[in-house]
């Protein structure tokens, strides 16, 4: 028995005196003495536990734990030096991968068509006298993250890319494209300035879907610059202002970019055991220089939505709408605002809304069940008879889990645009999709 303690106390000596450092890095030099010392633990409690005390050797044993513990130390102090304390960087994000087939019953959609990629309202074809069919695979979802937080300070940057909408190179040989900038911002307590959100979008409340958007005619969806305080449930923001216009008698768009103060928004958020609550307002100015001289026309929009949790599942919801609501509601299908014939602003008012179902299945497969619509009250004398009268989408959809990281969706998408003179168009599509989040 003596002689197996001998062997075993030789072996803690011989792993304590054994060296880690060479050429390894801090960090792998901190784990290597963090092993050595695990070891060395270990063997020393199977020491007491056969002989039942403590001898000298021991005891040198302990000593040699304790100079590894000091040069840890050591080093994590060397590390805290070239990183702020408290200081915390995290990259994250995911890849994602899309196939669609899509049929269009009223004429076929371009190759560089937003549509391909993912549902805008606006886009679908709507008085074509044949149907076209697509098959389209990107990877333009595709999504990083960088998030870096000083907790003592309670301060934080952050920086996230994807690829959606991006431009550059084709689908001939390399299929390149460019990254976007989706969300740029610094927040200091509760003072955040960049670009992100609009404070009018309660984003928890937005479905999970396999499209890129999912409700797209009954939600709003904008990101841009803005100054954003909170103080609990309440926020309040000035974000950028752009104001959209029809010409007199229909045509295209005009983004005129002239009003003098910026949007006004203000928030108030309700979180409960059974969900959750919002309610936005928004007021802004519109503006044009047009030919007879600057117009401004004020405008004003509200926006509730939630989520009711029921068990493990939930509901969401979303209605918004007002004169003027324009491009924060349903990807811009109507604008702010059309021109009379002395060239003055004149509000058009549109409304939006979605309802879904979440169901969880199990512990890896879930659906979600959506509906969405958006209705303009368009003064035809003023914007012609082109102008988007309504849209709507349903869609349903199976994901399932199959790591915590991995996850795959199918989706059935059917949507349908009608415009005031009452020709119509719809679109229906399969979308497979392959997510790995990091």
């Amino acid at each position: 028995m003596a002689t197996r303690h001998l062997g075993i106390l030789a072996l803690v000596v011989l792993l304590a005196s054994v060296p880690v450092f060479g050429d390894a890095s801090p960090g792998e030099r901190e784990r290597a003495l963090e092993e050595r010392i695990e070891s060395l633990e270990r063997m020393v409690q199977r020491l007491l536990d056969e002989r039942g005390e403590a001898h000298a050797e021991d005891e040198a044993v302990r000593g040699e734990m304790e100079q590894l513990r000091q040069e840890l130390a050591a080093l994590e102090e060397r590390d805290a030096e070239k990183t702020p304390s408290g200081t915390e960087f995290n990259f994250t994000g995911f890849i994602k991968h899309d196939m669609m087939y899509s049929r269009y019953s009223a004429g076929s959609v371009p190759p560089n068509s937003i549509l391909r990629d993912f549902h805008v309202p606006a886009a679908i074809p709507v008085g074509g006298q044949t149907s076209a069919t697509d098959f389209d695979t990107h990877i333009r979802e595709t999504r990083f993250i960088f998030d870096v937080q000083r907790l003592e300070d309670d301060l934080q940057a952050y920086l996230e890319f994807d690829f959606s909408a991006g431009t550059g190179g084709d689908e001939r040989l390399t299929n390149t494209t460019s990254p976007n900038i989706r969300h740029a911002f610094v927040r200091w307590n509760d003072l955040l300035a960049g670009q992100t959100w609009t404070t009018f979008f309660n984003v928890g409340a937005l479905p999970e879907n396999v499209d890129f958007i999912g409700p797209a005619e009954g939600t709003i969806f904008v990101r841009q610059a803005q100054l954003r305080y909170t103080n609990g449930p309440w926020q309040f923001a000035l974000e950028n202002p752009e104001t959209t216009v029809t010409p007199f008698g229909g045509g295209a768009r005009i983004v005129t970019d002239t009003a003098s103060i910026p949007d006004l928004v203000a928030r108030y958020n309700h979180d409960a055991d059974w969900g959750q609550f919002s309610v936005a307002a928004l007021g802004r100015q519109l503006g044009i220089d047009g030919v007879n001289g600057p117009d401004r026309e004020t405008s004003f929009a509200l926006s509730l939505s939630g989520r009711f949790d029921v068990g493990q599942n939930d509901i969401r919801w979303m209605v918004s709408g007002g004169p003027g609501i324009g491009r924060y509601l349903g990807l811009n299908t109507a604008n702010e605002a059309v021109l009379d014939a002395d060239g003055r602003l004149d509000t058009i008012d549109a409304y939006g809304g979605f309802l879904s179902y979440r169901h969880l299945w199990n512990d890896r497969w879930r659906s979600n069940f959506t509906l969405s619509a958006f209705r303009a009250d368009n003064d035809t004398d003023l914007t012609g008879m082109n102008v988007t009268k309504s849209a709507e989408s349903a869609h349903a959809n199976l994901i399932y889990q199959a790591t915590p990281q991995l996850r795959f969706g199918l989706e059935y998408q059917h949507a349908r645009r009608e415009i005031e003179a009452g020709l119509k168009g719809n679109m229906n599509r399969l979308q497979f999709a392959t997510i790995y989040a990091f």
